[in-house]
């Protein structure tokens, strides 16, 4: 390796540390490890497949640790996980006949949405509420939608599997955390089995930046189970606002386009 090329590989690497850490506790990682890949010389197609790689690595580190802590059901979770991992593949086959634009429109309004929800909520902590939708119908009906998405485009995959999890089954913040990593890995690993099959993951760099993620989910995995909701629930909304501002930064975004239009911009 040439030195220019060891030094892009260390950024890389530190990149998707910082990234890791804060997967691990509100997600969102991905606002830092695609724009870096970009920058790196890499098309949009390849920066995808190659950060799947480190999402994957990332969430299995930081699933790993809540396991060991005794914070994930796995009688509830691994059909979610099972269910998450289709979905993730199949919506990874599926990107070329998804329609992005829609996408790119709804989603900055969702992240708006759930920051707004993680501001304002009461009565939202570490400690489990009233259900209301079961872990059957959810694990059928919600996961594989989230788990789809991640696989087609991503940002704020993590958001959307917590805001169900809290708001839907009634878990903690901290419990809810643990299964979101569960599921966003099982997500992430689907749609990567894809993109290995198609051939469009560059390994070295993958394989770097997944190294740092590991460690910074294992960081990030601690402060989370240490601080709870007093450091997840601000997070997030930080997190949200960021992956919608980034989102909506691209001059071509529709949803951006249709503001601008409307009021003469």
């Amino acid at each position: 390796m040439g030195g220019v090329e060891i030094e892009m590989l260390a950024m890389l690497f530190a990149v998707a540390l910082a990234a890791g850490c804060i997967d691990a506790i509100a997600g969102g990682g991905g606002l830092l490890t695609v724009p870096a890949l970009l920058l790196a010389g890499f098309d949009p197609v390849t920066a995808l497949a190659t950060n799947k790689v480190q999402g994957a690595a990332g969430a299995l580190s930081s699933t790993s640790a809540f396991a060991r802590r005794g914070l994930i059901d796995w009688r509830a979770g691994a059909p979610m996980a099972l269910a998450a991992a289709v979905a993730g593949l199949a919506g990874a086959a599926s990107v070329s006949h998804v329609p992005r634009e829609a996408l790119s429109f709804a989603v900055p309004i969702v992240l708006i949405g759930i920051a707004l929800y993680f501001a304002f909520a009461r009565k939202l902590g570490d400690a489990d509420a009233r259900a209301r939708l079961g872990i059957g119908a959810f694990t059928l009906a919600f996961v594989p939608v989230i788990g789809f998405y991640d696989g087609v485009f991503g940002p704020g995959a993590g958001s959307f599997y917590m805001i169900g999890f809290i708001t839907l089954l009634g878990w903690g913040v901290v419990r809810a955390t643990a299964h979101t990593k569960l599921a966003n890995c099982a997500s992430n690993l689907g749609a990567l089995s894809f993109f290995i099959a198609s051939g469009g993951v560059v390994w070295s760099v993958g394989l770097t930046m997944a190294a740092g993620a590991f460690l910074g989910a294992q960081i990030g995995s601690r402060l989370a189970m240490k601080h709870g909701a007093r450091l997840i629930r601000p997070l997030l909304v930080v997190i949200c606002c960021a992956m919608a501002a980034k989102l909506l930064s691209d001059p071509a975004n529709p949803l951006r386009v249709a503001v601008e239009h409307l009021f003469g911009g």
